[in-house]
């Protein structure tokens, strides 16, 4: 399914999101990474051969399957989040200005210490706020619904988090965690918004503009065309907005991409606000299984969102599949099951004449795509793309 806007749907985003998303937001977000230990810019693949394949004139693969040793875009958000926190509460506490080249003082970390920050996750978020809270020495709880792998689960443990089990899907651990975080006096660093709890989201999204600005700087010319994944709709917001702000006029096609079994942006879409859908069968792009928008993702997503459209189960696994073993002199790129949903995205469009004309497509477009997970789970990938685990291990290492 395709969902295509009239270009008139296009407006500015609101001030404070530009300012988020905008340079600035990227330049703090980007100060805050270089002081990670393990922080190195993530590859930019081109794919020839499978771009002559789809009918357009490049096509550019962003692999965040190897951030900060998370193995998903997830590492730039929560864990930022957390940072961006606890200086600011060292900062009301010690009563003036704490940078970021201040996390490992001994009064810095004896107030982390007091914290602790909770999040419900599919996964990769919950890697992050736990990373985070553990780089700073506070305490992470971390909320899962049943149909988080035991190995994720075990993933997040890795770096700390104490895990709690929620029965039901995403919405009811968003809602659990909340409600927990509440009574106990904790922080809940959630990646989807709701009624007066906008600015940690925000900044999560902050955190995403990484992704593209680093894509910008080796891109031979600017997209025409981006593909971009979307779960709750935070990634995909973060990601088109800074496009437009620094592009301006010359901005890409923005098309949104969702599991057909759970596309509650697309829904949002066509309803024009924020809109719940109901539970269907699971999807095996897991990390994107989300049944509500978030509101302030959508804020972006209504002014900047120029198409949207869903994949099936088997589009995902074909393009996993495909990465993995790739044609001509196209490299080979590990790809977790919501990883290359974009792409999907745009292999479905690719072969469709309608889908083509409705965004544009041709030979001449500049198409950019982000792997936005490598092998998070190792044992489902393995079984999905035919390999033997050991050789997943071999190439995830």
């Amino acid at each position: 399914m395709l969902l295509n806007r009239r270009p008139e749907h296009r407006q500015p985003l609101v001030a404070a999101d530009a300012v988020s998303l905008g340079v600035a937001g990227a330049d703090e977000a980007e100060r805050f990474l270089s002081h990670r230990e393990n922080h190195a810019g993530t590859p930019l693949h081109a794919l020839p051969a499978l771009a002559a394949e789809l009918g357009v004139g490049s096509l550019h693969v962003k692999d965040e399957g190897l951030r900060l040793g998370l193995g998903s875009f997830k590492a730039l958000g929560g864990s930022y989040a957390v940072i961006r926190l606890v200086l600011e509460e060292a900062a009301k506490r010690l009563g003036r200005t704490v940078d970021v080249t201040e996390l490992d003082e001994s009064d810095v970390r004896a107030i982390a210490a007091g914290m602790t920050f909770v999040c419900a996750t599919d996964g990769n978020h919950g890697r992050s706020v736990a990373q985070g809270a553990g780089l700073v020495g506070a305490r992470s709880v971390v909320f899962v619904h049943s149909g988080v792998s035991d190995e994720r689960v075990a993933a997040i443990a890795r770096f700390g988090a104490e895990m709690v089990r929620v029965d039901g899907g995403y919405d009811h651990s968003v809602r659990e965690a909340a409600e927990v975080a509440a009574a106990r006096g904790w922080t809940v660093v959630s990646d989807t918004s709701w009624a007066g709890y906008e600015r940690i989201p925000g900044l999560v999204m902050q955190g995403y503009t990484v992704i593209v600005r680093e894509a910008l700087r080796h891109l031979p010319k600017p997209p025409t065309h981006v593909f971009l994944q979307a779960g709750v709709g935070g990634f995909a917001a973060a990601l088109a907005g800074h496009l437009a702000v620094v592009l301006g006029e010359d901005r890409p096609t923005v098309t949104v991409v969702e599991p057909a079994r759970a596309a509650c942006i697309y829904a949002t879409a066509e309803a024009g606000r924020p809109v719940k859908i109901p539970h269907d069968e699971p999807t095996v792009m897991a990390m994107l299984e989300c049944y509500e928008a978030s509101p302030v993702a959508w804020r972006v997503l209504a002014r900047v969102g120029d198409a949207f459209m869903t994949v099936e189960e088997e589009d995902a696994v074909a393009v996993m599949n495909r990465l993995a073993r790739p044609a001509g002199d196209d490299p080979a790129i590990v790809s977790g099951e919501s990883g290359g949903a974009g792409l999907a995205g745009l292999v479905r469009a690719a072969a469709s004449p309608d889908m083509r004309a409705a965004l544009g497509l041709d030979a001449g477009s500049r198409v950019l795509v982000i792997n936005t997970e490598g092998a998070t789970d190792p044992g489902r990938y393995a079984e999905l793309v035919g390999m033997a685990p050991e050789d997943v291990l071999l190439q995830t290492a």
